[in-house]
């Protein structure tokens, strides 16, 4: 590269690390740091061991992005004085080892717009993700173990570990619905993106006119609840209903009235699960679920507020369509939020999704940015 290109890089990535920072809040965090520090030398800080382990989790994914942010900071500032020297003074040997810096700190860069995107209050926890297919019968159904098939060979493909909670059949395709506990680094982080409204386009195999049709299903994603959330739930608000076990699961599906369905009645959020050995184990299952959507809709709640005082006029993302799929008269698949396409649809039916999310989480540190 030449020095000139090198030196306009260097001072655009420059402004971009000092607007990351001032987004994140990286000064406040700084302060919250040496609060914590503080506290955790008081005698009595492991008297109350889950506060203790969560404050130091918070303290260390704080450290973790300070860290990031003021060594690439020193690393670009050290490399932009020594291009500053060559073009005054140009010695081969020194280019060619700035070059070799220059090269090593953009992937370092590269790695910390990672970290950043993936740096949300709930982002390192586990994703319980659900599907649901819209009007339009075994079509619709269909669609949705499609989409079911595609999380799930994208989950496999990182290594995460899979649970299914519920899975309700289709009479003739598909599924009714789904839930399952996708376990991995950053599982939530990630899929958070794909919340929303995903909608086919293809020549239906039910149709024996082979006309073409439109599908819907729609995908929530909550990260799960861990015990040292503060969601409290009262018993008096719950509504609970045990039945027999029925549908996939094979041999995890134990035949008796162990599968529970509980309501929290306050909000109407219904969770269901039946692939527990007991009933009481598929009731602390879903206790588990109904505070994950407890906490999404505390989310929801937060996120909305920062609307009202950005002034932002927008549909609700979670609940609009996000994605299009068209098989044909062409193939490409499409998210409706940033623009971003494939067409190789197969190849995203098989689980190739890191694109769309990538895409995704990008768009949301631009639009903070912009904000």
């Amino acid at each position: 590269m030449e020095l000139y290109d090198m030196k306009v890089s260097i001072a655009k990535n420059l402004a971009k690390l000092t607007s990351i920072g001032k987004s994140l809040d990286l000064d406040g965090k700084r302060k919250s740091i040496a609060s914590n520090n503080a506290e955790m030398t008081e005698p009595d800080f492991w008297n109350d061991q889950k506060k203790a382990q969560k404050l130091i989790r918070e303290t260390n994914q704080m450290k973790a992005l300070t860290d990031a942010h003021d060594s690439l900071m020193n690393e670009l500032n050290d490399l932009n004085a020594s291009v500053a020297d060559l073009q005054v003074t140009f010695d081969q040997d020194m280019n060619d080892l700035v070059q070799e810096e220059y090269t090593d700190t953009m992937k370092k860069f590269g790695e910390f717009e990672i970290q950043v995107l993936l740096s949300g209050p709930y982002d390192d926890h586990n994703a319980i993700l659900e599907i649901h297919p819209g009007a339009g019968g075994t079509e619709a159904m269909d669609w949705a173990g499609m989409l079911y098939r595609m999380y799930m060979r994208w989950a496999e493909r990182r290594g995460f570990k899979i649970t299914l909670m519920d899975y309700q059949e289709g009479e003739e395709a598909g599924m009714k619905s789904c839930s399952v506990l996708i376990e991995g680094s950053m599982a939530y982080g990630y899929l958070k993106a794909e919340n929303g409204v995903h909608r086919l386009v293809r020549i239906s195999p039910f149709d024996a006119n082979a006309r073409r049709h439109t599908s819907f299903a729609s995908v929530e994603v909550v990260p799960q609840f861990e015990d040292d959330m503060d969601i409290d739930i009262d018993e008096r608000d719950l509504e609970v209903v045990t039945m027999r076990s029925s549908g996939a699961g094979g041999q995890h599906i134990n035949k008796t009235d162990s599968a529970v369905r509980m309501t929290h009645k306050p909000t109407g959020i219904t969770v269901f699960c039946q692939t527990q050995r007991s009933q009481l184990q598929n009731r602390e299952t879903c206790m588990t679920m109904l505070k994950s959507k407890l906490l999404r809709l505390k989310i929801q709640e937060q996120e909305q507020r920062m609307r009202d005082i950005k002034g932002e006029v927008k549909a609700n993302e979670w609940g609009s369509q996000i994605r299009s799929y068209v098989f044909a008269p062409y193939t490409m698949v499409k998210d409706l939020r940033t623009g971003f396409e494939v067409g190789n649809i197969q190849a995203v039916m098989d689980g190739d999704l890191d694109g769309f999310i990538d895409s995704y989480l990008r768009s949301q540190i631009a639009s903070d940015d912009n904000a």
